[in-house]
């Protein structure tokens, strides 16, 4: 596993737990929003990377307080070896969210059928039409919306949320994002936090206020919007 970042401790990121967060590195994804640019490159040397032994140990000495574990990123479901990293935290007892861009189903669907997943929050990130522009690539969007059957399907708690963020996005691409969705399945929009997004050009907008949609208001699935996305710099193992 390529792991570029490590929290020891969130009480916001898996709701209703405490857990710890694997910052996976590598993102198929460009979005200009991004706040975390550190983490998109694939190709990074060996020594800049957490050991994944390293990582295991520090979770094996707090599982008895820690109820799970947070895999995020970058993209996890890129990582070749990710199915085995996941059921090693499961063989510590802990339990496993995966937050997701939704572009490897396989990959989705192999994790669930194993039982090695107990939440997944997938991000959707526009509207079909929309998608290229919020990502920054070529995007392949019948995968994404086939891992979002395989979520509404499951008996796994999801979860699907939306980065607002003024100029790319506007309210009618929320109302078209929350439609597409059945109405028992949990959608909320988070708000973009400028200062460290990928396109230098949005680091200076002053407007990032959420939309008056009706809609859940949330970072990470909890009814609040006091916690703020987390940039690599604030990672650390301690």
């Amino acid at each position: 596993m390529k792991i570029g970042g490590f929290q020891s401790l969130t009480l916001s990121d898996y709701p209703g737990r405490v857990a710890a967060i694997v910052f996976t590195q590598g993102c198929n994804f460009r979005c200009p929003f991004c706040h975390n640019g550190s983490l998109l490159p694939l190709d990074v040397p060996a020594d800049a990377m957490l050991e994944e032994a390293t990582v295991l140990e520090t979770l094996k000495s707090r599982q008895t307080f820690l109820d799970g574990v947070v895999i995020s990123g970058g993209e996890p479901t890129i990582q070749p070896d990710l199915v085995a990293f996941i059921d090693s935290i499961k063989q510590l007892g802990l339990l496993v969210k995966l937050d997701t861009n939704g572009t490897h189903p396989d990959v989705v669907r192999d994790l669930l059928a194993g039982r090695l997943l107990d939440y997944v929050a997938m991000d959707i990130k526009a509207p079909p039409v929309k998608y290229a522009q919020l990502t920054g690539v070529d995007t392949p969007i019948e995968r994404i919306k086939e891992t979002v059957r395989l979520l509404i399907a499951g008996d796994t708690p999801c979860e699907f949320r939306t980065t607002f963020v003024p100029g790319l996005l506007t309210t009618e691409d929320l109302e078209t994002i929350r439609a597409s969705l059945p109405d028992e399945t949990t959608y909320t929009v988070q708000p973009f936090v400028p200062g460290n997004a990928l396109d230098a050009s949005l680091r200076s907008q002053k407007d990032h206020s959420l939309p008056n949609v009706g809609m859940p208001v949330s970072m990470n699935g909890t009814e609040s919007t006091d916690h703020i996305p987390h940039h690599i710099d604030w990672l650390s193992g301690e």
